[in-house]
C-alpha cells in the first residue's frame, strides 16, 4: 500500500509540475465540443483567467463564432504548401506569450507538412511541458485504443488518431453528449455540414445505430478515465482502492492482425487498471536481418516473394510496436526457437496473469509433428487466463491452405535442393554397386539432414519427399517404377520417409537454435563491448568518446553524442546542420526521439534519442545511418536504446563522482580554512601580545631606556610583526584557496629547503630546542604549496620541541618511497601517545596531556596539518618514537601533482 501510495503521489506531483489538460469529449461532430470549450473559457475570462485562443475551428457556426468573440485570439502562422499560403496554430507565439490557459481545437488535427510536429497533439504536449494549461476537443472515433472498435460500427477507418498515452495527462475529462435524434436534427438544419453533405452523412456514419454505439462508447471511456483518477486519488491519500489486476502480456508475430491485437490488448489492460507489454518471439528464422545493419544484403538472397513477405512483416511490427509505445505499453522482441516457452517466461519475469493470443489454426503438418501455440499454452500455462483474439484477417488465413511452415523458398534452395537429391541418389547407385551395400535408406537421410541443417523446414520437406521418390524409384524392385511388389519394401520407404521427416525437423531446429543463440550473442557482445568501455572512462569526455566509437562500430552508423556541455567526435558534429541541431536540442529539451525514423522533425537523415536518467534528460545521441538504409528493425532499435542507456548510465556514474569529488576537496577546502581561521587566537595571540608590550614599553620609558634596551625591544616588534605578517598570508592564502575550488598555488621546491626553513623558523622562538637532519641529499625538488607546507612542518617540530625533554633533540627524516611518494618524519623523546588515542589527535580541540594537546596548546596544530596535507592529497600518521620512545608524526605527499 505504501508504495502504491508513494506511485500515485508521485503521478500527481509530475501533473501539477507540468501543465494541465482538459479533454472536452464527444461521440461525433457537431454535439457542441468547440461551443462548450469557449463557453468555460467566457467564465474563466470574467474570473480574470488569462485565457488565449490558440487555435478554433468554427466551421462558419454563428453560435461558435459568437461564442469566441470577445476571447484573445493568436494570429495563426502562415505556412507555404505547395504554392499555396496556409494557416495553422502558431506554436511559437503560445509558447513566448505562455497564458494561463491556452485553446487547441481539434487535437486529432494534422498538421502542415514542414510543422515542427506532424500532429496537434504533439504541439499540445509541447505546451503541457512548457507549463501550459491546455483546453482541446476531441470525438471518440479518433482515441487510438478504440480504432478498430469504430471501424467495426461505423465501417469507417479512422485515420487521423490521438495516442491514449496523451490521456494520462489529463486533468479533467468532460463528455459533451447530444441524443442521436437531436444530432440528426442539427444535421438536417444545416449546422454540422452543408446540405450534400449531410445528406450523404446522414446515410452513412450518421446512422441512429452508429451514434448510438458511439454515444456508448464514448460515455464508457468516460466512465474509466473517472475511474482511474479517482482510484490514483484514494491511494494517494492512502485509502484502500481497487484491486488492480496483474501485468497483461500481448504477443504478436507479424501476419496481419499485429495492430488489431495490440488496441485489443491494450482495452483489456486498461479496463482493468493494469500494466501492459507487447512481445514477439523471433525463432531465428529472419534473426540474420534482425540485428545486423547489414540485413539488407541478407535479402539480396531471397527471393521476390519471400523479400516482399518479410518486408511487410517488419513493417507491421514496426506499426505495431509503435502503436504500442503509444498507447503506452512496453515492447520488446523475444528470442527463443519455443514460442509457447518464450512466452510463459517472459510472462513470469513480468508477474503476468492473462495473455492475449491471436487466433491460431491446426495445419496438417502441424498435427503430425507438433500442437498449436493455443494447445501448448493451454497445456504448460494452465495457471494464466489466456485470452484468444480472432480477426478478420485470421479467418480467411484460416479457409486458405498454407505454405508448409509458411515460408517460401530462397533462391539458393531451389538449387541445393536437386543437388543434395541426384547426389544422394549418385552415392547409392556407387554404394550398392562397388560395396554392395543392401540399405540404401541412410544414404538419402544424410543428404536431408544436410539440407535441413544449412536451410529451413520447407527446403528439408521437399528434399525428403524428393529422396523418397528417387529411393522408390530407383532402388526398390520393381526398379524404375513407383509401384512397390514387396510389403517389406512398402515399409522401408514409409519408415524411410517418416525418419528423414523427424531427422530434417530436428536438424531445422537445431539450425534455428544456432541462428537465435547467434543473434542473442551479438546483441550481448555488442553491450559488453560497450560496457567494457564504459566501465574505463574516468570522466565524461571518456564515456562520450566510448559511446560513440562503440555506437559507430556496432550499428554501423555516424554516431554523434552531447552530454553536459561535452560533445564528440568532432567529425561527426561537422555534418550537423542548424537543422539538425534543432531536432537534437528538441530531443534533449522534451526527452523524445525526433529526427529520422520519427513524426517529429523528421526532414533530417540523423536519429536522435535522449540520454536519460531516471530525474532528468542528461543530454542527446545522434545516429545517421546510410541513405539508402531503409526502416530499422525491431532489434537495431532495441540495441540502440540499449546502448544509449548504458550511456546515459555511465554518464551519471561520472557526474556522481566527479560531484562527491568536488564535495570531498570541497569539505578539505572548507576543514583547512576553518582550521587556519581558528588558528587566529592559537597562534596570533603571543605575537600581537609580544608587540603591545614592547610597544607600551617603548611609549612609557623609551627616553630613559638605554639604546640597546631599545633596539632589543625593536628587534622584538619587528620579529613578532614579521611573524603575525606569515600567519596573514597563509590565512589570505586559505581564503584564495577556498574561493577557487581547492587551486593549490604549487612550485618546486628542494625538500632541504622546506625541512631547513622550518628548522630556523623553530630555532627563532625556541632558541634551546636542538634537531637533528636525515635527508638525503640527491633528493629531487617536490612540487607543493611551499608556505603551506612549511607550516605544517613547523606545526609538527614545534609540537615534538614542546614535549622533548630537556637536553634530547627532535630528529627530521625524509625519504622517497617505491610508489614515488615523499615521506617525511619527525620523531621526539617525549612521554609518547597511547595507540587507541593517536588517530584522534588529529581532531580539532581533542585534548590531551600529550602533544600539542597537552598545557600549552589548544588542539589546533596537529588538526591544521592535516588540513594542509589533505589538501595536496597526502595523507598525516601518529606512531610510536624510535626504540618505542617518544612519538613519530610521518607526513606523506605525493611528489607532483
Amino acid at each position: 500500500m505504501g508504495t502504491e501510495r508513494a506511485d500515485a503521489l508521485m503521478g500527481e506531483l509530475k501533473r501539477q509540475a507540468a501543465g494541465r489538460l482538459t479533454v472536452f469529449l464527444g461521440a461525433a461532430p457537431g454535439v457542441g465540443k468547440t461551443y462548450a470549450m469557449l463557453a468555460r473559457a467566457r467564465e474563466l475570462q470574467r474570473q480574470d483567467v488569462d485565457v488565449v485562443i490558440g487555435i478554433v475551428e468554427t466551421h462558419g457556426r454563428s453560435e461558435t463564432l459568437a461564442m469566441a468573440d470577445g476571447l484573445p485570439l493568436l494570429p495563426r502562422k502562415k505556412v507555404e504548401y505547395r504554392g499555396r499560403q496556409l494557416e495553422e496554430m502558431d506554436l511559437d507565439g503560445l509558447l513566448t506569450r505562455r497564458p494561463a490557459i491556452a485553446l487547441v481545437d481539434e487535437l486529432a488535427h494534422r498538421n502542415v507538412p514542414g510543422s515542427r510536429h506532424e500532429r496537434r497533439w504533439q504541439d499540445v504536449e509541447e505546451l503541457l511541458d512548457a507549463g501550459v494549461d491546455v483546453y482541446t476537443t476531441v470525438n471518440i472515433q479518433h482515441l487510438e485504443s478504440v480504432n478498430d472498435v469504430v471501424y467495426q460500427i461505423t465501417g469507417i477507418r479512422v485515420s487521423e488518431t490521438v495516442p491514449d498515452a496523451v490521456f494520462e495527462r489529463l486533468r479533467d475529462i468532460r463528455l459533451v453528449d447530444l441524443p442521436a435524434p437531436e444530432l440528426i436534427e442539427r444535421l438536417n438544419q444545416g449546422k454540422v455540414y452543408l446540405p450534400e453533405q449531410a445528406a450523404q452523412a446522414l446515410q452513412a456514419f450518421f446512422s441512429p445505430s452508429n451514434l448510438t454505439a458511439l454515444r456508448e462508447l464514448a460515455m464508457q471511456t468516460v466512465a474509466e478515465h473517472v475511474d482511474t483518477d479517482l482510484r490514483e486519488k484514494r491511494a494517494a491519500r492512502g485509502l484502500e482502492g481497487i484491486s488492480i489486476q496483474r501485468h497483461v502480456l500481448i504477443a504478436i508475430d507479424g501476419l496481419g492482425q499485429s495492430e488489431y491485437l495490440v488496441r485489443a490488448g491494450a482495452r483489456i489492460a486498461e479496463r482493468r487498471g493494469a500494466p501492459w507489454s507487447v512481445v514477439t518471439v523471433d525463432t531465428g528464422r529472419s534473426a540474420g536481418a534482425a540485428l545486423s545493419v547489414d540485413g539488407a544484403d541478407n535479402a539480396i538472397g531471397r527471393s521476390g516473394r519471400r523479400e516482399r513477405a518479410e518486408q511487410q512483416r517488419q513493417m507491421e511490427m514496426d506499426r505495431a510496436f509503435a502503436l504500442a509505445r503509444n498507447l503506452g505499453g512496453e515492447t520488446e522482441v523475444l528470442h527463443n526457437t519455443d514460442i509457447a516457452q518464450a512466452l510463459l517466461d517472459a510472462a513470469a519475469a513480468r508477474g503476468a496473469k492473462s495473455l492475449v493470443i491471436g487466433r491460431t489454426h491446426d495445419r496438417p503438418v502441424a498435427r503430425i509433428f507438433n500442437r498449436s501455440l493455443t494447445q501448448q499454452l493451454l497445456q504448460r500455462g494452465s495457471r494464466y487466463e489466456l485470452t484468444i483474439v480472432s480477426t478478420p484477417q485470421a479467418r480467411q488465413r484460416g479457409l486458405r491452405l498454407p505454405d508448409i511452415a509458411g515460408e517460401s523458398l530462397t533462391r539458393r534452395e531451389p538449387l541445393l535442393i536437386p543437388l543434395a537429391s541426384l547426389g544422394a541418389t549418385g552415392m547409392a547407385a556407387l554404394a550398392e554397386r562397388v560395396l554392395g551395400l543392401q540399405d540404401l535408406s541412410m544414404v538419402f537421410l544424410v543428404a536431408v539432414m544436410l539440407v535441413a541443417s544449412r536451410t529451413r523446414m520447407v527446403a528439408a520437406v521437399i528434399t525428403a519427399g524428393l529422396c523418397f521418390l528417387s529411393y522408390d524409384f530407383f532402388f526398390i524392385e520393381p526398379r524404375y517404377t513407383f509401384f512397390i511388389s514387396a510389403h517389406r519394401g512398402v515399409a522401408t520407404v514409409l519408415l524411410f520417409l517418416a525418419a528423414a521427416l523427424i531427422a530434417g525437423r530436428l536438424a531445422s531446429r537445431l539450425r534455428m537454435q544456432v541462428v537465435a543463440l547467434r543473434t542473442a550473442n551479438t546483441h550481448a557482445t555488442a553491450m559488453q563491448s560497450l560496457g567494457r568501455r564504459l566501465a574505463k572512462a574516468a570522466d565524461l569526455g571518456q564515456v562520450v568518446a566510448a559511446g560513440s566509437a562503440v555506437l559507430q562500430k556496432t550499428l554501423r552508423a555516424e554516431a554523434w553524442i552531447r552530454i553536459g556541455g561535452e560533445s564528440g567526435p568532432v567529425t561527426a558534429a561537422g555534418h550537423l546542420s542548424e537543422k539538425d541541431l534543432a531536432a537534437a536540442d528538441w530531443t534533449e529539451r522534451h526527452g523524445q526521439v525526433s529526427g529520422r525514423y520519427t513524426d517529429t522533425l523528421g526532414n533530417t537523415q540523423w536519429w536522435f534519442l535522449p540520454v536519460a536518467s531516471d530525474k532528468d534528460t542528461l543530454g542527446v545521441v545522434g545516429l545517421r545511418f546510410a541513405p539508402e538504409m531503409g526502416r530499422l528493425s525491431f532489434e537495431q532499435r532495441r540495441l540502440a536504446e540499449s546502448m544509449v542507456e548504458d550511456i546515459g548510465q555511465a554518464a551519471l556514474r561520472t557526474r556522481l563522482v566527479s560531484e562527491l569529488e568536488a564535495a570531498r576537496v570541497t569539505g578539505e577546502t572548507e576543514r583547512l580554512r576553518s582550521a587556519l581561521l581558528s588558528s587566529v587566537s592559537h597562534d596570533l595571540r603571543s605575537p600581537l601580545s609580544s608587540m603591545i608590550g614592547a610597544a607600551d614599553s617603548l611609549a612609557s620609558y623609551g627616553n630613559d631606556m638605554k639604546a640597546d634596551d631599545r633596539h632589543s625591544l625593536l628587534d622584538t616588534i619587528r620579529v613578532e610583526g614579521e611573524r603575525l605578517d606569515r600567519y596573514i598570508q597563509n590565512l589570505l592564502d586559505m581564503t584564495r584557496l577556498g574561493q577557487q575550488g581547492l587551486t593549490l598555488t604549487r612550485d618546486w621546491i628542494g625538500v632541504d629547503e622546506l625541512v631547513g626553513s622550518a628548522s630556523r623558523r623553530l630555532q627563532r622562538y625556541e632558541p634551546g630546542v636542538r634537531i637533528e637532519h636525515d635527508i638525503p641529499m640527491d633528493l629531487s625538488p617536490i612540487h607543493v604549496h611551499p608556505a603551506l607546507i612549511e607550516q605544517a612542518l613547523f606545526n609538527v617540530m614545534e609540537n615534538a620541541a614542546k614535549f622533548s625533554p630537556p637536553g634530547e633533540s627532535i630528529r627530521v627524516q625524509a625519504r622517497r618511497l617505491e610508489d614515488d611518494r615523499l615521506e617525511i618524519r619527525v620523531s621526539d623523546r617525549g612521554p609518547g601517545i597511547p595507540e587507541d588515542e593517536r588517530r584522534r589527535i588529529f581532531d580539532m580541540f581533542y585534548s590531551v596531556e600529550r602533544g600539542d594537546r597537552g598545557r600549552q596548546g589548544t588542539g589546533l596544530g596537529l588538526t591544521i596539518v592535516q588540513g594542509i596535507v589533505g589538501a595536496h592529497m597526502g595523507s598525516v600518521a601518529a606512531f610510536s618514537g624510535p626504540d618505542g620512545r617518544g612519538t613519530t608524526i610521518c607526513l606523506t605527499l605525493p611528489w607532483s601533482a
